[in-house]
């Protein structure tokens, strides 16, 4: 089957190294056209996925429509901040009729707080949409080193159909039906990876790091479950699995964030030194903020990252703010998790 992987950063090449591996026929789509012929021509993205090569069966193209057309499975591995804009040209690009669009951005739209489904409604109308997520490192993932990931949809056909295309000896593919709660869980961990990079940097040790971990899934739980998510989705891949990886891996670039500020650095610096890598928990530390002020949900350590990051507070406050907040119960029940 004709793939297009539509986005040409780590997890993008990553997942079209997979699928190319599955023996799919693979177009990796990028932006850049000067990029692309640079990738083409050593058969390596150096900028973002340096020291894997990409083999020539997969298409390096720049022209959406080539990418496209023909293509039973879309791939949007664009970051979520720029979305929106590659889901206009989508629609304005010729495509398969019933194509699977499948989401692996994490990330919630800033301006909005839009999920990355609701965008493609937005932008797209109602098409066959899923999400796949979980714990999965892109450099893991181009290595084939074995990962476990999760495909949502309330589509049973089509998320079966996205587990056999993507599943193989070294990425297992689990299925489940809750799409809100699989896309809020892939966004909402980079916040509290940037939280627990606090910790890091301040050099405060594991005890700080499990009780952020522990008390950041009933975080992501209350905030999924106040827009349609189920809470025991956040016990899953998607949530416990992928929040674990990105606050204790090296790979992380949203842990990497908040250790560095840990260290003393301003967020303007750190993002300077990144360059075009991406920290999604950046820009959705702010849309997850005003995402759980609309709900009317309890949300102390998303607050206390964008307070980090946006009102200049100092790492140690932010400790010392979430340390001494009321005492309340830690009670799972028939409502959920509790704050």
């Amino acid at each position: 089957m004709k793939t297009a992987v539509i986005g040409d950063g780590a997890w993008g090449t990553a997942l079209a190294l997979v699928l190319c591996r599955n023996g799919h026929d693979v177009y990796l789509w990028g932006p850049f056209p000067e990029y692309i012929e640079q990738m083409s021509d050593t058969r390596e993205n150096g900028q973002f996925l340096p020291g894997v090569r990409i083999p020539e069966e997969i298409r390096l193209t720049s022209d959406l429509r080539q990418a496209v057309q023909g293509a039973g499975l879309l791939v949007l591995a664009t970051p979520s901040q720029f979305m929106r804009n590659v889901l206009k040209k989508l629609g304005e690009t010729e495509r398969t009729p019933d194509a699977i669009y499948l989401n692996v951005a994490k990330g919630l739209e800033l301006e909005t707080g839009l999920r990355m489904g609701q965008l493609v409604d937005a932008e797209l109308g109602d098409v066959p949409y899923g999400v796949l997520s979980g714990p999965s490192h892109a450099e893991e993932v181009a290595e084939a080193v074995p990962t476990a990931v999760v495909a949502a949809s309330a589509d049973k056909e089509l998320r079966e159909k996205v587990q056999s295309w993507f599943g193989n000896e070294t990425f297992r593919v689990y299925t489940c039906d809750d799409t809100v709660g699989a896309e809020l869980g892939g966004a909402l961990k980079n916040v509290l990876a940037i939280g627990v990079g606090f910790c890091d940097g301040m050099g405060l040790g594991d005890n700080p790091k499990a009780a952020l971990i522990t008390r950041g899934i009933a975080e992501m739980a209350r905030l999924g479950q106040a827009v349609g998510g189920r809470a025991e989705t956040f016990a899953g891949l998607s949530g416990i699995g992928d929040l674990v990886v990105t606050c204790m891996s090296e790979h992380s670039r949203n842990r990497y964030v908040g250790r560095e500020l840990g260290r003393g650095r301003s967020a303007e610096d750190i993002q300077k030194t990144m360059g075009n890598t991406v920290a999604e928990g950046v820009k959705t530390a702010a849309s997850a903020r005003s995402f759980a002020q609309q709900y009317s949900v309890d949300a102390p350590i998303t607050n206390a990252v964008y307070e980090k990051l946006y009102e200049g507070k100092t790492c140690q406050a932010v400790i010392e703010e979430l340390m001494t907040r009321k005492p309340k119960p830690e009670h799972y029940g028939e409502e959920g998790w509790m704050p």
